[in-house]
């Protein structure tokens, strides 16, 4: 059996079995294809689902970062000030379109700037501080024509302290000054005015505190000469000109300024040169014032009572020499007060080290005072010199009563002459002698002896006062009013 006809027939068997795989296969693909499908499908949606996810993060994210970003715009804005919109104004005057860090016409000819000054108020003049304190409207005008702007009816623009920041304004101060500031109440007193030309007003309210150099050499008759002195602080002769806008007429005072201790005399306004080693010179303006002091006040509170104290301390050479603590209390008590009234003027005044007109008159009327109390002591002493040469020459009255005259004062401060106390001694003889006679009877002769000695005071009361002044209080009494009188002439006429 040939070998081809074998292998014919295993094909013939063989078909239908590899058909039955076939079908097999194709039965397991049918139900794995599905399961695949639905897998596919799930893995595709999951990896949607996690694109979406991380989509949404990042929308999320980003949108915070631009809220971030907006506040922080929004914040940048607030602060600087440039990105804000321009208003309407600042878009009419250009304000954006140049850098005002530049004076105006920088490189060329200096910059003219005109002041004029209206002063309000004086408000205090301090002698201890040597200072005084002004308030003032402060007026520049100057031209920039990067300011200018069209207008069909020529009229200005004025505009608060905001747009200061915002373009060159002169950097003027105050010379000397201690303290400044500009009032803000209810809103910062400034101006600025602009015309279409270009030409500024800029004006403030300020109060200002700066130093007076004073002389007291002639306190309280003097009169005080004060400045106030204005300059660039930046800008030197060549790049700015500072000058008076009206001349004299530039400085104007209100009517009714007025001060407690001082007249203003005038008002002046000038000008010059001030120059610095490091930068050059630089045009300054005053404003000058001249302040006259009112005595009244002095008079009545120093010069009126040291004249009263000497007259007082006069009174002593009237008093009897015998009058010790009389005489000795009003010698203290008036070196004390006039002690006090030069304590009390010096408090009051700067410590300088010359002497002023009002510590001339108060030092030596404390020294009139001063020699009444030597002149008593010189008195009293002399006196009881005498005295004892007197008694040693008479001798002791009795032996009772050998309490000398002197003594008797230095208990009783009362003066005994020497009659009365004669006729006391007799007296009191007498009554020793008849006291056995009864006190009935001595009671007419103690009223007798005291009419008797009345009557003898009454009689020689001239002659008493006149023996017993001493020639020192004679004198005394002439020449104390006489030399103060004359120094009162020579005081008044130099410093008046």
């Amino acid at each position: 059996m040939p070998l081809s006809s074998v292998f014919s027939d295993a094909s013939l068997y063989l078909h239908p079995l590899y058909d039955m795989v076939l079908v097999i296969k194709l039965l397991l693909l049918t139900c794995l294809l599905p399961t695949a499908a639905l897998t596919s499908v799930s893995s595709q949606s999951d990896h949607h689902h996690h694109h979406l996810f991380h989509h949404h993060h990042h929308q999320q994210k980003c949108s915070s970062m631009k809220k971030h970003n907006s506040k922080r715009e929004i914040k940048m804005r607030k602060l600087d000030s440039t990105k804000v919109r321009p208003l309407k104004s600042e878009q009419l005057l250009r304000i954006d379109d140049h850098d005002f860090a530049m004076r105006p016409g920088f490189g060329g000819s200096p910059i003219p700037v005109g002041i004029d000054v209206q002063v309000e108020s004086i408000d205090s003049i301090s002698e201890v501080d040597m200072d005084f304190t002004m308030t003032l409207y402060l007026r520049h005008y100057w031209k920039d024509e990067r300011l200018s702007f069209p207008s069909t009816r020529n009229r200005s623009m004025t505009f608060d302290g905001r747009l200061i920041k915002k373009i060159w304004v002169p950097d003027v101060f105050f010379v000397h000054s201690k303290r400044s500031f500009i009032h803000d109440t209810t809103m910062e007193n400034v101006m600025l005015r602009v015309y279409p030309d270009g030409n500024i007003l800029f004006s403030l309210r300020i109060t200002v505190s700066s130093m007076c150099f004073m002389d007291f050499s002639r306190f309280p008759l003097d009169t005080q000469n004060c400045s106030l002195e204005l300059e660039s602080y930046a800008y030197n002769e060549d790049d700015l000109m500072l000058y008076w806008k009206h001349g004299n007429e530039s400085l104007t005072t209100d009517e009714q300024i007025s001060l407690s201790q001082f007249f203003i005399e005038e008002f002046s306004a000038s000008s010059g040169l001030a120059f610095y080693s490091s930068t050059g010179w630089y045009n300054r303006l005053f404003i000058n014032f001249a302040l006259r002091r009112h005595i009244f006040f002095f008079v009545l509170q120093s010069y009126f009572p040291a004249m009263l104290m000497v007259m007082l301390s006069w009174v002593s050479f009237w008093i009897d020499r015998r009058a010790v603590p009389a005489r000795v209390s009003l010698g203290i008590t008036t070196v004390l007060t006039m002690s006090t009234i030069i304590t009390g003027v010096s408090a009051s005044m700067p410590q300088v080290s010359y002497i002023k007109a009002v510590d001339v008159y108060l030092w030596i009327s404390f020294l009139f005072v001063f020699l009444s109390v030597i002149e008593y002591a010189a008195v009293n002493y002399l006196t009881t010199a005498e005295e004892r040469k007197q008694l040693k020459k008479r001798g002791k009255v009795s032996g009772m009563y050998n309490i000398d005259a002197v003594q008797a004062m230095a208990f009783d401060g009362c003066y005994h002459d020497n009659e009365a106390d004669i006729d006391m001694t007799t007296f009191a003889v007498h009554s020793e002698e008849s006291s056995a006679r009864g006190r009935a009877a001595s009671i007419p002769n103690l009223d007798a002896t005291r009419i008797k000695r009345k009557r003898s005071l009454k009689g020689n009361v001239g002659r008493i006062i006149l023996q017993n002044n001493h020639v020192i209080d004679t004198y005394s009494r002439i020449i104390f009013p006489t030399v103060y009188i004359v120094f009162n002439f020579f005081y008044w006429g130099l410093y008046v």
